[in-house]
């Protein structure tokens, strides 16, 4: 009987057990009290250390210093503007009219504005809003089309003020930040390097004199970060934001910004003048490649080649001449064509420049005054109109260069008169992936030199090719509209 009672007593301590388990449990129904509560790790995994911490507040100061020195700018501008696909408009297109916006950055405290022509460009109305939420109706104070910069004006007074720091001084790798008030967010900042300098040829400037010399950037750009600032870790904007690489209209994953030296230079014109009356050498120029390095005997390719003389044009009164290298201007090492076109674009008209010049195996210091471009200028070469001669040759008389890859053919005439040359053979046929199509060349071209040479039949250009075997030949092509340009041929044993 006792054991009985004692075996009921366990069985009863140990339901009691199991049953305070249960409501204490509750199965997930009884909640916890909120001081109970504890989410997460009970620390970061890494413990950040004084450089990262001063890294991170760099940003930090950055974002809170520089922010207010930017602006949003609306517009209201007129359908036909060119630049359209540059707008961000979130509303449906009017008839006459089209809303857009885009970034600005203060530049003086009394309301002065640099930002991108696009965004400005035929616009009917101009609005500012500023970082403490007041709003201005702006003028325009001038357009430079060919840099893509612009001037605004406010009526405001003790504004803060960018600093405008030094582009040359930009390596790549270095860290900027992008501020700017995209897809009409509002004071917007993002973070990358600086992925390459001086990048040119993107034809986002639709004229043959357009300065594209960008900062390429992996910091996020979208639509309405245009006339923002892209700044270094100290706060100073080292470019103004203006395009972005895309295939869907947003970021991809490249932006650029035009270099802050060449907005200053701009932007002071603009102020005091309301245009640019920017200086010309006067001559149409290309990168020397291997080939036309070897060909002409420059120990590596560097140096932009005159292609051409503009008639009229600043070179054209000095001892400057096609087929001449340009390596340097005012002591500055030119190696692409946008190097010395945004260097040039600083310069105002009447500036002597210092070129230092390749011709002949020697280097030549020439000095240039710059003019001024006139608008109805034209680019196109002088054609030498002089005695058509005869023949030099039957028409059927194909000569083939394999080892160049190309056929060439004498000129009759009638082609001479076509092309409006004395001298010269044509460029019968090309051969896919040949020396000739990898430098450019195509039927059609004349080849009116080589190696300095005037051209007169195919049997003296076979000579002179054969006879550069393992090195180059500098050849002078023309197309029919009279566009001639220097190219370099390798021409392999």
């Amino acid at each position: 009987m006792k054991s009985k009672s004692l075996w009921g007593a366990i069985t009863l301590v140990i339901v009691g057990i199991v049953f305070g388990a249960v409501l204490v449990s509750g199965f997930g129904l009884v909640r916890p009290s909120l001081a109970d509560i504890k989410l997460g790790a009970p620390m970061a995994p890494v413990e950040l250390n004084a450089d990262a911490t001063s890294f991170s507040k760099a940003f930090i100061e950055v974002a809170k210093d520089v922010t207010p020195e930017v602006v949003q700018i609306t517009v209201v501008a007129k359908t036909d503007n060119p630049h359209g696909d540059f707008f961000f408009n979130p509303f449906q297109e009017l008839p006459k009219e089209e809303e857009g916006s885009g970034s600005g950055i203060i530049i003086s405290p009394d309301g002065y504005i640099v930002t991108n022509n696009h965004v400005v460009n035929k616009a009917t109305s101009v609005k500012v809003n500023l970082f403490d939420k007041r709003s201005f109706t702006a003028r325009v104070v001038g357009t430079d089309p060919l840099t893509d910069i612009a001037v605004i004006k406010i009526n405001a007074h003790d504004l803060p003020v960018a600093f405008l720091g030094d582009s040359d001084s930009l390596k790549v790798g270095q860290w900027v930040m992008a501020i700017g008030n995209p897809l009409a967010l509002t004071s917007t900042v993002t973070a990358g390097i600086v992925s390459a300098l001086g990048r040119g040829r993107l034809n986002l400037i639709n004229n043959s004199y357009g300065v594209e010399d960008f900062i390429q950037t992996d910091a996020v750009i979208n639509p309405g970060n245009s006339g923002g600032a892209l700044v270094d870790l100290s706060g100073a904007v080292i470019g103004v934001n203006a395009a972005i690489a895309t295939s869907t209209g947003s970021f991809i994953g490249y932006g650029f910004a035009i270099p802050i030296n060449l907005v200053k230079s701009v932007s002071k014109e603009l102020i005091a003048y309301g245009k640019v009356t920017r200086g010309y050498i006067g001559v149409q120029i290309q990168p020397v490649d291997d080939a036309t390095a070897k060909a002409i005997g420059l120990d590596k390719p560097r140096g932009v080649i005159i292609q051409e003389l503009v008639p009229g044009g600043a070179a054209s009164h000095e001892d400057i001449k096609p087929g001449d290298v340009i390596l340097k201007v005012d002591g500055k090492p030119i190696n692409e064509a946008n190097e010395l076109q945004s260097y040039i674009a600083t310069k105002t008209a009447g500036t002597v420049v210092d070129l230092t010049i390749f011709r002949n195996g020697k280097e030549l210091d020439r000095k240039v005054t710059l003019k001024e471009r006139a608008e109805d200028s034209k680019t196109e070469p002088v054609s030498d109109n002089g005695d058509q001669g005869s023949d030099n040759g039957s028409k059927s008389s194909v000569v083939n260069l394999d080892n160049v890859g190309m056929s060439i053919i004498n000129m009759t005439k009638q082609d001479k008169a076509d092309y409006k040359i004395s001298d010269g053979i044509l460029i019968n046929d090309i051969t896919m992936y040949g020396e000739a199509m990898n430098q450019g060349l195509q039927k059609g071209l004349v080849i009116t030199e080589a190696d300095r040479q005037p051209v007169k039949d195919v049997n003296q250009l076979k000579k002179i090719i054969d006879s550069k075997k393992g090195s180059a030949v500098l050849l002078k092509v023309q197309d029919k509209q009279g566009n001639s340009k220097f190219v370099g041929l390798d021409v392999p044993e």
